[in-house]
């Protein structure tokens, strides 16, 4: 699925310059991002959890369950975001399954990449 396509002509794009901060781990979110252009770092307390790009999508978490984030997201180099809120979000996961079937992927595969804290570094 190309998200990159897809969000082109969004409105509401963000731009963001290297080294700009886009939101912090354990602040409250509502949306998440597909990126244009540019690469993000996606950071936690314990360390690096992923570069993403161009198509990439990130902050779903916050769509799905309303926690506070779980990541600090940074941006690596000039970028271009969109925002998407919730009912964008539940409108693409209606009426494109394999919409709903890639954010799942790219959430387990970021998942699996997090860090792992040991109970004493906690």
């Amino acid at each position: 699925m190309n998200l990159q396509r897809i969000f082109e002509h969004a409105e509401g794009v963000q731009e963001f310059q290297s080294g700009a901060t886009v939101f912090e781990e354990g602040t409250t979110g509502d949306l998440m991002y597909v990126v244009l252009d540019g690469e993000l770092e996606i950071r936690t307390a314990a360390g690096f959890v992923d570069a993403i790009g161009p198509g990439d999508i990130v902050g779903e978490m916050a769509l799905i369950d309303s926690e506070p984030r779980s990541a600090t997201l940074v941006a690596k180099s000039d970028c271009r975001i969109v925002p998407v809120d919730k009912k964008r979000f539940n409108f693409m996961v209606q009426e494109t399954p394999f919409f709903a079937l890639h954010v799942m992927k790219i959430l387990a595969d970021r998942l699996r990449k997090r860090p792992v804290l040991k109970e004493h570094n906690l």
